[in-house]
């Protein structure tokens, strides 16, 4: 866990950021938390994620997906637990990092594919690549390729539902490296000033690019940046995928209830570098096969689950199987999808009024 560089002072009528309990050892997740079936669904959503980034790294190095592509392998726990937090009828938004998203809403892992390697059957048609496409059906409203753009997009869709009266929240998902930006602040303001049933989901990695975050923030902990506006704050371990959605669970029901916007900081950390043209020389191999082997989302639960006879090691290599399956299915569809006509050129650059 980051550790806090001075003790916040209390802002008269706001809540004061804190930590929730994060297990950093060799600890699995509380699985008596949860019953089997969740248990094996959180799992099996993780791994999908991981097999499906680790697909879409062997494709890019093929030449098979152009452009910028951002895996989100390691942080899978994150977006896997937050999903579980939420309801139908709630928006999801997010930075360019965002396969794991999309698969964690619920869109298919052959739309999400095609998308990658920019042909007709993605989710934008083939138009918008690794960090743009969407899915209004599932509630996901995009990744976003400039740092810290999705912050207002989100807030403006926390906006809209209470407009609306809906009794939905908006998931708006940012990065270590976003959170100094201005229009980041612009957002807390208003959020906590209409209070807006917004989440801000800080995934702290440690790394904005190649810029470790002690290089970056005068303070590395992140929970507290709302603490200006009357915004209370979460610190919570962002590889343990049951301490995520304990902690979402909470936010989602405060956010819900009409008192306002709530930070969640996630400890946690990618493998690869920033994209796949970065050769991650700016961290030590040791720091991330530490990390690999003490702090792996999917291999605690899995120790997890093995160790409290949720399930055995035949059924998770099953399981195994099947998500590869599926993968390998999306990565065939992908290659023998078309790429988009030409007249695609013209189509969805204006909005009908």
């Amino acid at each position: 866990m980051a550790t806090q560089a001075a003790k916040p002072k209390k802002v008269k009528g706001a809540p004061v950021a804190k930590k929730v309990s994060a297990k950093r050892g060799r600890a699995g997740p509380d699985v008596a938390s949860a019953n089997r079936d969740e248990l094996l669904e959180l799992y099996r959503e993780m791994l999908l994620i991981r097999r499906f980034e680790e697909k879409a790294g062997q494709m890019y190095g093929m030449g098979l997906i152009g452009g910028f592509c951002h895996l989100y392998v390691g942080q899978e726990a994150v977006v896997v637990g937050m999903q579980a937090s939420i309801a139908e009828g709630d928006s999801v938004i997010t930075s360019y990092r965002d396969h794991g998203h999309m698969l964690a809403c619920g869109m298919e892992a052959k739309g999400v594919m095609a998308e990658l390697t920019g042909r007709r059957g993605g989710y934008s048609r083939g138009k918008g690549g690794s960090m743009h496409m969407f899915s209004q059906e599932k509630g996901f409203f995009g990744g976003h390729g400039i740092v810290g753009a999705q912050v207002p997009l989100g807030t403006g869709l926390a906006f809209a539902h209470k407009y609306k009266d809906e009794a939905a929240v908006c998931l708006t998902y940012l990065g270590d490296g976003a959170v100094n930006q201005g229009q980041v602040y612009e957002s807390f303001n208003m959020a906590a000033l209409w209070k807006l049933p917004v989440i801000y989901v800080i995934e702290n990695n440690k790394y904005g690019m190649g810029t470790s975050i002690e290089r970056a923030s005068a303070r590395t902990d992140l929970y507290h940046r709302g603490q200006a506006y009357g915004i209370p704050g979460i610190q919570v371990d962002g590889m343990d995928v049951l301490a995520v959605r304990e902690a979402g669970r909470k936010v989602v029901a405060h956010a819900r209830a009409g008192k306002g916007p709530q930070i969640l900081e996630m400890l946690t950390y990618r493998y690869r570098g920033h994209s796949m043209s970065d050769p991650a020389k700016s961290r030590a191999k040791e720091e991330v096969q530490k990390m690999r082997q003490e702090r792996d989302p999917i291999e605690r639960l899995r120790g997890a689950l093995l160790d409290n006879k949720v399930t055995d090691e035949a059924s998770l290599k099953e399981m195994d199987r099947s998500v590869k399956e599926i993968v390998s299915e999306a990565a065939e569809f992908a290659q023998n999808s078309p790429e988009p006509d030409v007249s695609e050129l013209f189509t969805d650059i204006y909005a009908e009024a």
